[in-house]
C-alpha cells in the first residue's frame, strides 16, 4: 500500500463493511445508545452478584467529590476501620482535607527541591521537561501516604471538614503549579546567575510560604490540637482533650503503617518478580521514605490479599478502575462489554503490553472489604469506592476474578503476610525506575 489513503483503498473499506448485514445492525445500535449499552452483557451482571464469602463490615462509603484523593481515602478508610472497630463508632470518618494540605504542602517542597537537583540539566532535558509538566496534583501512591500519617497525624474530620476547594481541587491546582512553575523559573535563573545553594534554598522558602497562605485559603489551617467527643454505637458519650493529630492517630488509630507494603504485579519484560522497585522523582514528603514495590506474579497478589481479608483487615488496592467498568452497576468485569463482536475486531492485549504500550496503567485507589471463595478460588471480590452511596450497592463495587488479574496493579499488605523468600526481597536495594515508567503512575481518578 501507498503512503497515503486512496479511493480504491476507501471503495475496498465500504464494500466490505456492506458485505456483512450484522455490521449495519450494529452501527445502528451503537449510533443510537453508544458501544457500552450496545455490547454489555447480561451474563456479567447475573454473576457479579454483591454476595461473598468472607466479608468485612465496614463504615458509610466516603465521597471524594471533584478531587483525585482516591488514594489517600482508601488510606483514611483502612485507618478508621481500625477505630470504628475499637471504639465502636458508627459511620466515622478520618479529615481528608487535613491529610490534602500536608500533601500539598511537602508535593510542593518536593518540586522545588527536584528543580534545584536538576539546576545543571538544560530546560529542554527530558527530566526537567517532565517536573514541569505537572509540578502538583491531588493523586497520589500508599508510600506518600504513609509519610503524610507518620509525619502530620490524622484527625476526625468534623476537625478539619472538607471545603470547595478540597473536592473540587483542579482550579487550586492550576494556581498552586502556576505558583510552583514560577518559583521553578526563579530558582532557575538564580542558578543562572550564580547564586549559592543556600542562598537558592532561602528563595525556595519564601515561595513555599506563599504556598502555606494559598493553602490555607484553599482548605484552611489545620488545627495544632484539639478535643475528640464522640458518642458510641450504643449512645454513652466520651470526650479526649488536649490531643495532638499525631497523638490522635498513636493512641486511636494505633497501627503501625510501616507494617504495610506495596506490592505489585507488573509483567513487563523489564521488571523481575520477587524484585523491589523504586521510582526517581516519585514522592512527596523529603526526608520520608521513597516508593517502594514489590513485584510478584498475580496469583501471590491475590493469595496476599486474601490472606489480609481473612484476618479481618481491609486491603488498600490499586487498578485502572475506567477500563471495563460499570459505575452505575458498580461492576468490574472483563466480560461487562463486548466490544470485539460488535465493532467486528480484536482488541486483545496482555497486561504486560497494555503497560508497556500506554494502554493501561495504575488509575485510582480504593479498598476491598471482601472476596467470594469458590472451590477454594476467589470468583469476585467486594470493593469500597470513594465516589459516594450513589454509585454501585451503596458505593461499594464487585469485582470479577479476572478483571482483577488483567486491571489491578497494586496491594497493600501487612508484612507478617509475606512468606520469607518474599520479606527478604522486599527488604533489598530496589532497582531505580525511571520517573515516566508506567508504574510511577498515581492513582488520581475521580
Amino acid at each position: 500500500m501507498v503512503q497515503n489513503i486512496t479511493e480504491q483503498f476507501l471503495e475496498s473499506c465500504s464494500e466490505n463493511f456492506n458485505n456483512i448485514p450484522q455490521n449495519r445492525l450494529m452501527m445502528n445500535a451503537v449510533i443510537k445508545v453508544g458501544i457500552d449499552e450496545a455490547s454489555i452483557s447480561n451474563q456479567s451482571i447475573i454473576d457479579n452478584q454483591f454476595t461473598f464469602s468472607n466479608e468485612i463490615g465496614t463504615g458509610k462509603v466516603a465521597n471524594q467529590k471533584l478531587s483525585g484523593r482516591c488514594w489517600m481515602f482508601a488510606g483514611l478508610n483502612l485507618l478508621r476501620q481500625r477505630i470504628i472497630e475499637k471504639y465502636n463508632i458508627k459511620d466515622f470518618e478520618l479529615s481528608q482535607c487535613y491529610t490534602m494540605f500536608w500533601d500539598k504542602l511537602e508535593k510542593s517542597n518536593y518540586f522545588l527541591e527536584s528543580i534545584i537537583d536538576t539546576l545543571e540539566k538544560p530546560l529542554d532535558s527530558r527530566l526537567v521537561m517532565w517536573l514541569l509538566s505537572n509540578p502538583i496534583q491531588d493523586g497520589g501512591q500508599w508510600d506518600m501516604f504513609a509519610n503524610i500519617v507518620e509525619k502530620y497525624g490524622v484527625l476526625p474530620k468534623y476537625m478539619m471538614p472538607e471545603t470547595f476547594h478540597s473536592s473540587s481541587s483542579s482550579k487550586m491546582n492550576s494556581l498552586l503549579a502556576l505558583k510552583l512553575r514560577q518559583g521553578a523559573l526563579t530558582l532557575r535563573k538564580l542558578h543562572e546567575g550564580g547564586a549559592s545553594v543556600e542562598s537558592i534554598r532561602n528563595e525556595k522558602e519564601k515561595i513555599l510560604g506563599e504556598v502555606y497562605n494559598m493553602l490555607c485559603c484553599f482548605l484552611g489551617e489545620p488545627p495544632k490540637k484539639f478535643d475528640f467527643e464522640y458518642k458510641d454505637a450504643d449512645g454513652k458519650f466520651h470526650r479526649r482533650e488536649n490531643l495532638t493529630p499525631l497523638k490522635f492517630y498513636s493512641e486511636f488509630v494505633d497501627i503501625n503503617i510501616r507494617d504495610y507494603v506495596s506490592i505489585i504485579n507488573a509483567p513487563t519484560a523489564d521488571k523481575k518478580f520477587n524484585t523491589a522497585y523504586t521510582v526517581a522523582y516519585l514522592g512527596n514528603v523529603k526526608g520520608g521514605k521513597d516508593i517502594k514495590y514489590l513485584n510478584v506474579d498475580v496469583d501471590t497478589l491475590k493469595e496476599l490479599a486474601i490472606k489480609q481479608l481473612q484476618d479481618n483487615q481491609t486491603v488498600w488496592f490499586g487498578c485502572d478502575v475506567g477500563k471495563l467498568s460499570d459505575q452505575t452497576m458498580g461492576i468490574m468485569d472483563d466480560a461487562l462489554y463486548n466490544y470485539d463482536d460488535v465493532l467486528g475486531t480484536n482488541l486483545e492485549l496482555s497486561k504486560g503490553e497494555r503497560l508497556d504500550y500506554g494502554e493501561s496503567c495504575l488509575t485510582h485507589a480504593m479498598v476491598l472489604t471482601g472476596v467470594n471463595i469458590y472451590d477454594g478460588k476467589p470468583n469476585r471480590w467486594k470493593v469500597e469506592n470513594s465516589w459516594g452511596d450513589g454509585k454501585g450497592d451503596k458505593g461499594y463495587f464487585v469485582m470479577s476474578d479476572s478483571w482483577f488479574e488483567k486491571f489491578t496493579y497494586q496491594i497493600v499488605t501487612n508484612k507478617k503476610y509475606l512468606p520469607k523468600e518474599l520479606s527478604k526481597a522486599y527488604e533489598k536495594e530496589p532497582q531505580v525506575l525511571n520517573p515516566w515508567d508506567p508504574m510511577g503512575s498515581l492513582a488520581v481518578m475521580k
